[in-house]
């Protein structure tokens, strides 16, 4: 019988899947389209029905619907088979209760812990007062699985051991600490709000104290407790803070379809936005924006989850100077990924939340709908903020010039100077000399962060593929006696050390916690009729792509770095390495060419 993965492939076709995200194009035999992972101006993506595949010849971004999904969505493979399995129908019950891994471990246990916080919540009546008084409804109570837990030091602890889970395993899901005391719980008086990842998997929680219960907890084994007025989980294997916002899973499908989306800060800020009808509202507590395109151990950051959906942004911020600063942090990170961006004006002292429950959901899109241009939206705070104009000049350089230089589009930052010079009477020629010293500033900076991406992606990739191989190695090295390797193990095992220059010990270092998860995705993946060992080929030249490609990122860093202290001799030298090592990248470029024309 074919795997779970063949199965999937046979009902949903390379098309369907693609299409369902991004528009695609006839190109011949192919389709084409705008590259999702990364900003390009024509299309350089490509869709082989034929093959049932994917490249991109601008960034190297390739694959099929599992990794197009899991880069995509920004989820691990189990993420990726989940979606397809229910899209096409394919039962996944045989594999559910085989080899559970370690990250299988702590989704059940943050399953658990979301359950007992439900449970809590239903019997304390004061806390569905409190939510009901900020204008939440019990469906949306029920839709966010809501909770919260009493103020008591181990209360999850020991509901979470009589279940069955170990020390180490709830430590690892970050729900408790410990000290020399003992362990104790992270998250004790508080109202809980489950943190999700793009498949709806509770990953994280934050927890806002809850005063009716008489405050926070009273100091002693966590002095710093009573403090914080929210609490969020720390990083763990499957959350990590710069990966995720909150919400993102339920509003990814209205992003899609309306275009745009609305980033808040608190979680009732977004709760509220949704029951108001704006399902395309997404926040950041309990998480962290990056101003990367990748987060921690390579995974794809947040907000270039959000410009993957779409390329347009409204920011609904606080308007106190916390909100300001946030909201303008927020704006230059989506800049930087080429976004378009939009900041609503909220009245003094009042959230997103206050003006839902208080005026009401048509006050709420009225603000939407005014939103403006981050641009517009400073200048005109800048002109109402500062009342000698001889001040205006240095403000608008310093803080608005900037975010014009950040446009990628030239008939845009046209646009902006003449409005700027309009509303300012600073003559045009003259913001155009300052956006040049500007241009110029910042062109080192820009240069390093267009680098750093570039080296994100390539390491993402690598992984990815690094990943794949050493899972097959590991499913086919474990199979039981009397069962053949449809590969040979030790001669993927040393042509994977060479091209990394390690000892064939150290490959596994690097993923040792994983070693479950690794083999379940090789064993869905590959059993059946699958040609093991042309697949494992064709990995391995991937694999070696990537590395070429990695090698020749640092070898233009030495380059530029040689050609800054004008040392034009080892400057050539470097240059005809680059040279040889972008010969062999063509290569394969060229091989996979003929396969797309």
């Amino acid at each position: 019988m074919n795997s779970p993965v063949q199965q999937i492939k046979e009902r949903l076709s390379i098309e369907e899947i693609v299409s369902s995200y991004i528009k695609l194009e006839k190109a011949g035999a192919n389709l084409k389209a705008k590259c999702p992972f990364h900003n390009e101006k024509t299309p350089s993506f490509f869709v082989s029905p034929e093959r049932g595949n994917y490249y991109c010849f601008g960034c190297g971004a390739k694959g099929d619907i599992f990794t197009f999904v899991e880069e995509f969505e920004g989820l691990d493979f189990k993420g990726a088979l989940k979606i397809l399995a229910d899209r096409a129908g394919v039962s996944l019950a045989q594999y559910s209760r085989e080899k559970e891994g370690g990250k299988e471990k702590l989704y059940k246990i943050m399953e658990e812990a979301t359950k007992f916080f439900e449970k809590n919540l239903v019997a304390d009546k004061s806390v569905s007062e409190y939510l009901k008084t900020r204008g939440l409804e019990d469906k949306t109570i029920k839709d966010f699985r809501i909770g919260f837990i009493k103020e008591d030091w181990r209360l999850l602890y020991s509901h979470l051991k009589e279940i069955g889970f170990t020390d180490e395993e709830i430590e690892r899901a970050g729900l408790v600490k410990r000290t020399e005391k003992g362990i104790y719980d992270r998250f004790r008086g508080r109202i809980i709000f489950p943190i999700s990842d793009s498949i709806g998997r509770i990953i994280a929680f934050s927890g806002r104290i809850f005063s009716a219960q008489g405050g926070s907890a009273s100091g002693g084994e966590d002095s710093n407790y009573e403090q914080a007025k929210y609490l969020n989980s720390p990083d763990t294997p499957i959350f990590s803070k710069s990966a995720v916002l909150y919400g993102l899973d339920k509003a990814k499908e209205s992003i899609r379809k309306n275009n745009f989306s609305v980033l808040v800060e608190g979680q009732m800020d977004l709760i509220l936005s949704h029951q108001a009808g704006y399902k395309n509202t997404i926040a950041s507590s309990g998480t962290a924006l990056s101003d990367s395109t990748m987060a921690k151990e390579n995974a794809v950051s947040n907000l270039e989850l959000v410009r993957r959906l779409s390329n347009n942004i409204v920011l609904a911020f606080d308007a106190d100077r916390a909100g300001f600063n946030a909201s303008n942090r927020a704006a230059k990170i989506a800049l930087s990924l080429g976004m378009d961006v939009k900041v609503v004006s909220m009245p003094e002292g009042i959230d997103p939340a206050d003006l839902i429950s208080k005026s009401g959901s048509s006050a709420w899109r009225q603000v939407i709908k005014d939103s403006k241009h981050i641009i517009e939206f400073l200048l005109d705070k800048a002109l109402k903020s500062v009342e000698d104009e001889r001040k205006i000049g240095r403000e608008i350089k310093e803080k608005i010039l900037p975010y014009v230089d950040a446009l990628e589009s030239s008939i845009e930052k046209t646009y902006f100077l003449k409005k700027i010079s309009d509303m300012s009477s600073i003559p045009v020629s003259a913001l155009k000399d300052d956006l040049e010293k500007i241009k110029k500033d910042l062109a080192y900076e820009r240069k390093e962060t267009e680098e750093t991406k570039e080296t994100e992606d390539k390491l993402f990739r690598k992984d990815y593929i690094e990943r794949r191989l050493l899972g097959i190695v590991l499913w086919q090295g474990s199979l039981a006696d009397g069962k053949k390797p449809g590969i040979d193990v030790s001669k993927i095992m040393a042509e994977m050390a060479d091209v990394l220059n390690i000892e064939e010990d150290k490959l596994l270092d690097k993923f040792k916690e994983e070693k479950e998860d690794l083999i379940f995705e090789a064993e869905v993946f590959y059993d059946g009729k699958v040609d093991l060992e042309k697949d494992a080929k064709e990995l391995l030249d991937n694999f070696r792509e990537e590395h070429f490609r990695e090698e020749l990122g640092r070898k233009m860093k030495e380059l530029r770095m040689a050609e800054e202290k004008k040392d034009y001799e080892k400057s050539s030298l470097i240059l005809q390495e680059c040279q040889i090592i972008n010969n062999k990248i063509q290569d394969i470029k060229n091989g996979r060419f003929k396969k797309y024309s």
